[in-house]
């Protein structure tokens, strides 16, 4: 929703966004903007079911040490640059911990890193070790791409300090988050175009692309993104001094692809003094109603003012849509809110709010929780869904705990400057939408991943050509042309130059060849 409105990713609603009880806020994910909701609410004998449980608690920790019987340790000498980490120390454990509690992963070591130079010696002990590294900093990747099993983990939580190099110019930490990023820079009055969930690392959400409720006004987080450094699969600290290419990937096609991105310097942007909120709301539709809404939504953004964003969310039989506005109350932003009133059953303003108190309401649930959130298209009109869409939504309003959503892309996201700039590659399209479910109980998930799964199958039948590789989804098949378009033979090149050993490989990563 609203890791990058992400995650996660995103848009807190609040306590009385839906009339009914059973519906209340949770919010969180993954950096970007996201709307999250908690919509719901063996035959052993005693003694063999205690020796059951005990043993299968024991065993992951049991295959991972069976793993390290042929690593050789690290004795961690250099503990101010990296410190080893295995099964059974308990900040291993702590640091083992991700946003999504559904994703469940073992590594063999979590090497936890202090700056660039531990990273470094953390790539060349995995190479000695011929060990997978995978990279966390925040830990809201929606498929887990950021721990692995059996292998390395790079944990840059250490890395999130936040350097002023003038006025307009910061240098940050991968793992610094964004409330502490606001916090700091938004007293200044100064902002970069992130997401709102309080506790998404700005590395992940800016390496994907990186949007939210001001990425129409200013373009994508990583379109701020003035330079980086990085550590490559052989170990060496390289920067944007030594490949322009690096930079230019850096800004949506190095998800932990063939580099650790250890900082990242952002040029800022005058922050906005307000934000006001519009909030519209139906209620009791079904599949038919919802797509016509839907529709009459489109129409009315098509003409969206640049300093507005807006999102559709259908919540089982809920339909809610947001309109936030960081300029001025004109003329051209009172016209929207009057074509959305007509369509709507109930409408609700907020005063204009300072933007540091606005975007507080939106920093959404911050402990792990358990869900399934991931692209479900990237759309330049309601053409590109008109002929399939009311089978998604009809399965969508049957089923309690999705949540179906689409937010406003364009403004200055397709400026032409931006897009020769950066390896993200959608920016011809005006929507991003995505698909949601979230559950309290392990024994709702089966149900509700099935159904997830269905309403996929509607939009990959229908030929879907473009989906934000901040919201993955693990079932995508063609997901290199999906998330990278024509720019995945370009970021090829590059892992060929800088990871040639595929050090850095997860389910979806870049593939040498």
């Amino acid at each position: 929703m609203l890791r990058d409105l992400t995650h996660p990713s995103h848009i807190r609603l609040c306590q009385n966004l839906f009339n009914s009880p059973k519906e209340i806020k949770l919010t969180g994910h993954c950096g970007d903007e996201r709307y999250l909701f908690n919509i719901f609410n063996l035959n052993l004998s005693d003694m063999k079911r205690k020796r059951f449980l005990k043993l299968t608690a024991l065993a992951p920790i049991s295959l991972a040490m069976n793993r390290l019987d042929f690593l050789a340790p690290q004795p961690n000498k250099n503990i101010s640059r990296v410190e080893f980490l295995y099964p059974g120390n308990e900040q291993y454990r702590l640091l083992n911990i991700g946003f999504n509690k559904r994703i469940k992963k073992n590594p063999a070591v979590i090497a936890r890193c202090f700056n660039t130079e531990g990273v470094a010696e953390a790539i060349q002990y995995a190479r000695k070790n011929k060990l997978a590294v995978a990279v966390k900093s925040g830990g809201h990747c929606m498929e887990g791409f950021s721990s692995n099993n059996n292998g390395l983990v790079i944990n840059l939580s250490e890395l999130n300090q936040i350097k002023w190099i003038d006025q307009n110019t910061i240098q940050v930490g991968p793992a610094c988050t964004l409330k502490k990023l606001y916090e700091t820079i938004l007293p200044k009055k100064k902002i970069i175009p992130g997401g709102s969930c309080a506790t998404v690392g700005i590395g992940g959400l800016t390496l994907g692309g990186g949007y939210g409720l001001l990425a129409r006004k200013y373009g994508l987080t990583c379109d701020s993104l003035v330079g980086i450094s990085m550590v490559d699969g052989r170990g060496n600290i390289l920067s944007e001094k030594n490949s322009n290419e690096l930079l230019w990937a850096a800004k949506g096609g190095n998800n932990g692809n063939f580099g650790v991105i250890t900082s990242l310097t952002f040029k800022l942007h005058q922050a906005p003094a307000t934000m006001q909120s519009h909030r519209f709301r139906s209620f009791k539709v079904d599949a038919a109603r919802a797509k016509f809404i839907l529709k009459k939504w489109f129409d009315i953004t098509q003409a969206l003012p640049v300093n507005c964003f807006s999102a559709f969310v259908l919540n089982k039989t809920t339909l809610y849509i947001l309109l936030t506005n960081a300029g001025s109350h004109t003329n051209e932003v009172q016209k929207v809110v009057t074509s959305l009133s007509a369509i709507s059953e109930k409408t609700t303003h907020s005063e204009p709010a300072p933007i540091e108190v606005a975007l507080k309401n939106y920093y959404g649930r911050q402990e792990p929780m358990y869900f399934k959130n991931a692209s479900a298209g990237l759309y330049k009109s309601f053409s590109s869904i008109e002929s399939h869409i009311e089978s998604a939504l009809k399965i969508v309003t049957e089923t309690p705990g999705m949540i179906y959503q689409v937010n406003t892309l364009g403004g200055n996201i397709q400026s032409a400057e931006f897009a020769g700039a950066a390896a993200f590659p959608h920016r011809d399209y005006g929507y991003f939408s995505e698909l949601q479910t979230y559950w309290e109980r392990q024994d709702q998930e089966t149900l509700l991943l099935k159904k997830f799964q269905q309403v996929q199958e509607v939009f990959n039948a229908a030929g879907m050509d473009a989906q934000y590789r901040n919201y993955p989804d693990i079932n995508f098949k063609n997901w290199q042309t999906l998330y990278y378009g024509k720019n995945y033979e370009r970021l090829q090149q590059l892992k060929k130059q800088y990871d040639p050993e595929n050090i850095f490989r997860y389910e979806q990563s870049v593939r040498v060849s």
